[in-house]
């Protein structure tokens, strides 16, 4: 009875407290840390999209799956023996992985990961709640310009998607986004960074939560301008007009130097959620990346080749003594005569031709070159846009269409700065100036085959950046290097590198009009060989 006495007591209390608070009901059961437009400092949210740009915050599965075991490995930055690789270096269809990045998928272990819920919906939130707002005009412009970043990216990988009505959900009841056009993205997206980057004002509100440049003003001018410069050179072989038009307006508007390169700093404190996201695959925290993931013989070889001066910056062997610790050798060799790359489409296996240890080039695993500890870190930079992607696409463009100047000034910038600026990583890894200028009086600038010199420096550099996303759409836009496709067992692109990523299955349960739609109007079906709209033939 005293049981009961006292839950009557208690249940009574609760029904008088509930009945007198009727009245401020909303205003009570409103969780004040819950943000909505009323209530949240914008500069947060910005804070972090920029964080779910560099990947996911859940152990970073979309950079693990999209940037490291796919485009790394399909470019030939790296190469891996470990089975579930396979996606990336040998071409075999995981559809989970390919729906990775995109998010939203009951392949990735939260729901919330991915560039859909990580980046697109906290920037929706900036654009929406800031653009009627004076006191966050910078930071409303600041928002564009990365919301264009984030959906670049996006539609690169898989070509026509939601965009116009994605994230909008709170605003406009946009529940079931409708898939746009990659050809009326790619229009936005010069329009929307042109304009935003022409209303920057010095003089204006100070914006708090950029991890890019602390709200410098200046800087987010020229990377408006560099990322309007790389957008519009997307276009350059299926819109040569347009292309050409943007890059007039950039000229001599866009990065100045490697001080402008824009990244975000790993912070150890904060545990996995804001670690730098590829040292967390790549020293082996999720698996035995840090042993079976090595350089790709096709770029140790590019840069052995050619006496590239990064190479000793960027390539360690002996690294990791065996696959049974994950302990760094102190002692590991950075000796550019000793780098040796492993070549893609190996495995595990013996069977002949397949098997890495059977291959001519194998001596031990402790032999192939690892990315140097420098790159690695987990309190290092992920590069975002730098001063020497600007250059070389400067010197593309004048080569291309003869405009914004000399290609061979261009590209004599955009090399020196693709070697100089690996000292951002960690002095270790610093190429000086005149180790750059050595390497370009032995390799002049050509112009007969300029195209493919240019194109070539921004793989190394992408591939140096640990930006494989970027090495990738960049070779389909341009076909350079000239890479020489994996043939495995069981592809499923008959032996030619993947230019897409399919649409991710879950969509067709979640949004199944519009995926349906966007399905089926894939020329040449919804494959991995497929083309995105400016990935011209």
């Amino acid at each position: 009875m005293k049981k009961i006495s006292k839950y009557t007591i208690i249940l009574s209390a609760c029904l008088l407290t509930s009945m007198g608070c009727r009245k401020n009901f909303d205003k009570i059961n409103t969780d004040p840390s819950t943000y909505n437009p009323s209530n949240f400092d914008p500069n947060f949210v910005l804070s972090s999209a920029q964080l779910g740009y560099s990947g996911s915050m859940d152990f970073s599965y979309d950079t693990w799956r999209a940037n490291l075991i796919h485009c790394s490995t399909m470019m030939q930055g790296f190469s891996s023996v470990i089975g579930y690789w396979n996606a990336g270096d040998k071409y075999v269809l995981n559809a989970g992985y390919t729906a990775a990045y995109w998010g939203f998928s009951a392949s990735t272990p939260t729901a919330g990961d991915g560039a859909y819920p990580e980046q697109v919906r906290p920037i929706v939130d900036v654009v929406e709640s800031t653009k009627a707002k004076p006191q966050y005009q910078n930071l409303y412009q600041i928002a564009r310009i990365t919301k264009a970043l984030i959906f670049e990216r996006i539609t690169d990988l898989y070509g026509d998607v939601p965009y116009s009505e994605a994230g909008q959900g709170f605003y406009n009841k946009a529940f079931f986004p409708a898939y746009d056009k990659q050809q009326d993205i790619y229009n936005d997206l010069l329009k929307e960074v042109s304009d935003a980057t022409s209303k920057l004002n010095p003089a204006g509100d100070k914006v708090t939560g950029d991890l890019f440049y602390a709200g410098d003003i200046s800087k987010w001018k020229r990377f408006g301008n560099t990322l309007l410069l790389r957008i519009a050179m997307r276009l350059s072989k299926v819109d040569p007009a347009t292309a050409q038009s943007y890059v007039q307006k950039v000229i001599g508007n866009t990065m100045t130097s490697n001080a402008d390169n824009a990244y975000i700093l790993g912070d150890v404190a904060g545990g996995r959620t804001t670690l730098n996201r590829n040292s967390q695959i790549l020293l082996g925290d999720g698996g035995q990346e840090n042993f079976y993931t090595r350089w790709s013989k096709t770029f140790i070889d590019q840069l052995k080749n050619t006496n590239d001066p990064r190479l000793g910056a960027v390539a360690v062997t002996k690294l990791y003594l065996n696959d049974e610790t994950k302990d760094q050798n102190p002692n590991a060799d950075h000796t550019p005569a000793v780098q040796k790359g492993m070549p893609n489409g190996k495995d595990l296996t013996t069977t002949p031709g397949l098997g890495i240890t059977l291959d001519p080039s194998f001596t031990a695993f402790t032999d192939y070159s690892s990315p140097s500890p420098a790159l690695i870190k987990r309190n290092g930079p992920t590069f975002v846009l730098t001063y020497a992607e600007s250059e070389l696409l400067l010197a593309d463009a004048a080569q291309r269409f003869g405009i914004g100047g000399s290609a061979a000034t261009h590209y004599h910038d955009g090399v020196v700065a693709a070697m100089t600026y690996l000292s951002q990583y960690d002095a270790s890894a610093t190429v000086s100036a005149a180790a750059a200028e050595t390497y370009l009086t032995a390799h002049p600038y050509d112009a007969s085959k300029g195209l493919e010199m240019i194109n070539t420096q921004y793989w190394i550099l992408t591939n140096t950046m640990l930006d494989f996303y970027e090495s990738w759409a960049n070779w389909r836009r341009t076909g350079f290097p000239v890479l020489t496709p994996v043939v495995y067992p069981g592809n499923s692109t008959g032996g030619t590198i993947p230019r897409r990523f399919p649409y991710p299955i879950v969509e067709a349960g979640s949004n199944t009009e519009n995926y349906n739609k966007a399905h089926n109007a894939v020329p040449g079906g919804d494959l991995l060989t497929s083309r995105v709209w400016w990935d011209k033939q």
